[in-house]
């Protein structure tokens, strides 16, 4: 499967009397964890798992090192396709930090329905949870 280019960019920007800041996401991400390393940063109560702010972007920095050796580079697009975990914030954070696009998948899509969209969308690479529900969708992939 061949993805498409998209016709046209994802975003739009307006004109403003305030300013846009010049850091991107994951400045912001290192300021933080400078000023405050320590403190809590993201909780996954279904797992009881947590992160400090240091803990997450080690974390960040290792997944975004990971989508780096898979091929990844700025402007690629990255899908999700999974419910609400902590995964997607780190995902979220890595992709960021390489300038790729974050790609949002319904997760309840149906294989002919993500074919659509990882073709639509131009995405290079797909990150999907194993299963959710009634999905199955390593098997769904697969196929």
């Amino acid at each position: 499967m061949t993805p498409a280019i998209p016709a046209l960019p994802s975003y739009a920007s307006g004109t403003s009397d305030v300013p846009l800041l010049g850091d991107t996401i994951g400045d912001n991400l290192d300021r933080t964890v400078a000023a405050d390393p320590d403190r809590e940063a993201l909780v996954d109560v279904p797992s009881g798992r947590r992160w400090t702010y240091g803990e997450f972007r080690a974390d960040v920095d290792a997944l975004a090192l990971g989508l780096l050796d898979a091929g990844v580079v700025k402007g690629d697009r990255v899908g999700i396709w999974a419910p609400n975990m902590a995964e997607w914030t780190l995902l979220q954070y890595a992709t960021a930090k390489l300038g790729a696009i974050l790609v949002n998948i319904n997760p309840s899509y149906r294989t002919h329905e993500l074919e659509y969209v990882l073709r639509q969308a131009g995405i290079s690479l797909l990150v999907a949870a194993r299963e959710f529900k009634t999905s199955n969708y390593a098997a769904m992939i697969e196929e």
